[in-house]
């Protein structure tokens, strides 16, 4: 069973991804901490996430050591995630991590949900259930702000709303594997829903194609 979340940030997705895992019993992977992961790796390493040299060589040296890094979850990184991420030959570098995940999860899981921004489309087009989560500008903003500030981290509104509108343009201008719904995906806008709202109704669409759970 393989289950293909994407959408922009602030979305939702996360907490999705983490609650539908553990209630279906499946392996999880955040595929956007890949993209963290390289980006981090390239800027602490003294280059722009733009070099396309520099961020090909840290996808291909991508460790699991990689993943479980403090400062993944900052804005700054998650900015130039969003630059290495336009690079095609990062993708393609990382591409293969995901679909090995996918089709083989680890511990004896009986599949594996997997979140992003590209599952449904270019990672797993062969998924059981694709999902794309999706919330207004302000309101993912406003998402992303509180977790900033819950995490004891400094953030300010108008600049936090600056970044994630230019990461959303990134996303869905790059040449390849732009941000979009698969054709076949559950579109669910989760501005005015709250967590509960959205896995039950994720939760139905998912058993209304016969997956078990």
């Amino acid at each position: 069973m393989i289950i293909a979340i994407d959408g922009p940030a602030a979305a939702g997705k996360g907490p999705l991804a983490r609650r539908l895992a553990q209630h279906l019993g499946l392996a999880l992977l955040d595929t956007g901490l890949l993209y963290r992961a390289v980006a981090l790796k390239v800027m602490r390493q003294g280059y722009e996430p733009s070099d396309a040299a520099a961020a090909v060589a840290a996808a291909q040296g991508l460790g699991p050591n990689d993943l479980e890094e403090t400062d993944l979850r900052g804005e700054v990184v998650a900015g130039a995630a969003s630059q290495v991420a336009v690079i095609p030959a990062v993708r393609a570098a990382l591409l293969d991590f995901q679909r090995n995940f996918a089709h083989h999860p680890p511990e004896g899981a009986k599949g594996a949900v997997l979140d992003g921004r590209d599952i449904g489309t270019v990672v797993c087009p062969d998924a059981d259930a694709k999902l794309f989560l999706t919330a207004s500008l302000d309101v993912r903003a406003r998402r992303r702000l509180k977790e900033l500030r819950d995490s004891g981290l400094e953030a300010i509104p108008s600049r936090v709303l600056l970044d994630m509108s230019e990461r959303d343009a990134r996303d869905a201008k790059r040449d390849v594997a732009p941000l979009e719904p698969a054709v076949e995906a559950f579109v669910c806008d989760t501005s005015d829903r709250d967590a509960n709202a959205v896995f039950a109704a994720v939760l139905e669409f998912i058993r209304s194609k016969n997956i078990s759970g």
